[in-house]
């Protein structure tokens, strides 16, 4: 099966072709990677994610003061940055950054569910729910056959990905020079309008993780890939649920 490409930069074409040369076939099979070995580690890291973001709402919830989790929240954004950039280069290591980076990233989760709970009561369980409805919506759809990964598919979701990254680094390099984007972060139907169409790819970057994760299944690749893997899903999952607070938030402001 050829190596497929995904816009999710931890689970890049390049992930398993250099596994090729290191060592071909010869992995025993009882060392190789698994998908129900790789929805198992994906399990673990939901609940180093579950843990940190739990610990870190309670104290939010006890002082109703963001000064309390601030320093949590910038330890768990540059940690996780970081342990992802180490995983992404040291596939090998995985088996032990991937649960860091799941915990690190529990406490920026924690801290802004928390953060816009406050605000909106009941939005963090409303993008909870949508984020793994999501998921396992499309997992099902995937699996069924429903929906192909095809190349055209394959680039127009990377391309769009691709092009969001792009715009959010611009809007953060401008936003030093007093530059906003008003109409695509507010509430109204073009800043709502915005927040679906990203909704819609980071949710799309699920269905080429499951097709790559599945390549890599195919192809033989290592047992610690297991980890990586579900690392890769981690990434996306993540995202998808930021993007759904900000669209469930611009929603609710507009009530």
């Amino acid at each position: 099966m050829p190596l497929m490409k995904t816009s999710n930069p931890a689970l890049s074409d390049s992930t398993f072709r250099g596994l090729s040369s290191q060592y071909g076939g010869a992995i025993d099979a009882t060392e190789r990677m698994t998908l129900s070995g790789t929805v198992n580690k994906t399990g673990v890291l939901l609940l180093c994610a579950f843990a940190t973001a739990a610990w870190t709402w309670h104290l939010f919830a006890q002082s109703r003061d963001m000064a309390q989790v601030a320093p949590l929240l910038l330890v768990g954004g540059i940690g996780g940055f970081i342990c992802a950039m180490v995983t992404v280069f040291k596939k090998e290591w995985s088996p032990v950054t991937a649960p860091i980076y799941a915990l690190l990233e529990g406490l920026v989760l924690g801290s802004l569910s928390a953060l816009f709970e406050l605000r909106y009561p009941g939005i963090a369980i409303q993008a909870v729910s949508l984020t793994f409805g999501t998921l396992f919506v499309l997992l099902l759809a995937y699996r069924s056959g429903l929906i192909k990964v095809t190349q055209k598919f394959r680039l127009g979701v990377i391309a769009a990905t691709g092009g969001i990254m792009v715009f959010y680094l611009l809007q953060m390099l401008l936003g030093f020079f007093g530059v906003r984007f008003l109409a695509v972060n507010g509430s109204g139907v073009i800043g709502i309008a915005f927040s679906l169409f990203i909704v819609a790819i980071a949710a799309l970057n699920l269905v080429l993780d499951f097709d790559f994760i599945e390549s890599g299944v195919n192809y033989g690749a290592p047992k610690y890939m297991e980890w990586y893997g579900a690392f890769g899903i981690m990434v996306t999952l993540i995202w998808l649920y930021l993007e759904m607070l900000r669209l469930l938030s611009k929603m609710r402001s507009r009530n």
